[in-house]
């Protein structure tokens, strides 16, 4: 680890753990969030041992790995962080240079709320840490299509649970969007309800199904078919 800051400082905005093995990356990704005025860099380290002790320490909003770090690579550090295991999972966004399915799947398998590319631009790299935080998924939309295609044909690691209460209609409404990577504005926007009510039907899902966040239930609705790539 190589800087730590006060997390008192700046309590509004969102905090942010940066972990990458290159210095002139993770120096770069700090300052780029730093510039935003919403977003707080509150520590960074130079591979993944560090980066899960400065996090387990810190409690960032949001953790910002790279894929290939020494000690521990992004994503068993994702997996420690925020895996199925953990009680109290922190959000991990993986950012990585390798445009490569296998990467992506398991990164989101470990718990990663977010996969982007570090060409993603400074607005996606903004929206991403966002939509983290507030319990959204991001996903570089180059990889997206790919990445359900993967879903589908890898299949589920295990049976997937079913819901001893069935889904309503309006449930299935918002499964879908959520799996299609809408983020709780859009979904209100297309269906015409409130944010409150959309949020109240994730919730409720994640309820049913037994999923901690969105990127669980977009793995659920692709696991059982119920949305389909393409579809």
């Amino acid at each position: 680890m190589d800087r730590l800051r006060g997390a008192a400082q700046g309590s509004d905005r969102v905090r942010v753990l940066v972990a990458d093995d290159q210095e002139i990356v993770r120096t770069g990704l700090a300052m780029i969030l730093d510039a935003q005025p919403d977003i707080e860099v509150v520590g960074s380290a130079a591979d993944g041992r560090a980066a899960v002790e400065l996090a387990r320490r810190l409690r960032p909003d949001v953790c910002l790995f790279d894929i290939r770090m020494p000690e521990l690579d992004g994503i068993e550090a994702t997996r420690q962080l925020a895996g199925p295991s953990v009680d109290d999972p922190l959000a991990v966004v993986v950012i990585t240079t390798f445009d490569l399915d296998e990467y992506v799947y398991a990164a989101l398998r470990a718990g990663a709320r977010g996969f982007l590319l570090k060409n993603a631009g400074i607005e996606m790299l903004a929206q991403a840490v966002h939509a983290a935080a507030n319990g959204d998924a991001l996903i570089a939309p180059s990889v997206t299509a790919r990445l359900l295609a993967t879903f589908a044909a890898n299949g589920p690691a295990s049976s997937p649970v079913q819901p001893i209460d069935p889904l309503t209609g309006r449930e299935e409404q918002i499964l879908a969007a959520v799996a299609r990577g809408r983020t709780n504005n859009e979904i209100a926007g297309e269906l015409y309800i409130t944010l409150s009510t959309v949020k109240s039907h994730v919730t409720s899902l994640m309820t049913k199904l037994g999923a901690r966040n969105r990127v669980e239930i977009a793995m659920w609705a692709y696991e059982t078919n119920r949305v389909r790539p393409g579809g």
